[in-house]
């Protein structure tokens, strides 16, 4: 079986969440704080699904990250445009799985006619910079203390894409 991207299922869940509750447990990546139900992420891929793309990297029949996009704000004028997620499994960094997850969400959301694609990023994390900016994202935004996780100040770092300036 080879690598393959895919859209989520709500069969996904629990390997989304295996995922997922790594980053909300051990550090400050995700700012929730409690883990996340099985339940409740398939509930999510759906409501997602319902509107933008969320996709897996599968390897060998095992999910190894997944990528998607929701609503940046719910106001009407905010509607072309995106925040954006990408987690990997821990053991699955550094081999180009998020930059193929990335460059196959991008492609989808500007086909889908979306104008700019925000990613925030808990600061700091150079493994996501390093990503956002390897596919053109540009830093915009640079909160400070803008939240609070294992008693310790966060900053949360803003980053864009413009799809219409996009080439490939």
């Amino acid at each position: 079986m080879s690598d393959q991207i895919r859209l989520a299922q709500p069969a996904d869940a629990a390997a989304i969440c295996a995922i997922y509750n790594h980053y909300v447990e051990t550090t400050a990546i995700s700012f929730e704080t409690e883990t996340v139900a099985v339940d409740t992420m398939a509930a999510r891929i759906a409501e997602v699904r319902a509107q933008f793309p969320w996709l897996v990297f599968e390897q060998q029949g095992a999910i190894l990250g997944y990528a998607y996009a929701s609503k940046w704000k719910p106001r009407a004028a905010y509607a072309q445009s995106v925040e954006s997620s990408v987690y990997l499994h821990r053991d699955a960094a550094g081999r180009g799985i998020g930059k193929q997850l990335y460059s196959r969400l991008l492609a989808l959301l500007k086909a889908q006619g979306v104008h700019l694609v925000i990613g925030g990023i808990a600061l700091p994390n150079a493994a996501s910079v390093g990503l956002h900016e390897s596919v053109g994202f540009i830093k915009c935004a640079h909160f400070s203390e803008v939240g609070r996780k294992f008693d310790t100040w966060v900053d949360v770092g803003y980053w864009q894409l413009n799809l219409e300036q996009v080439t490939s």
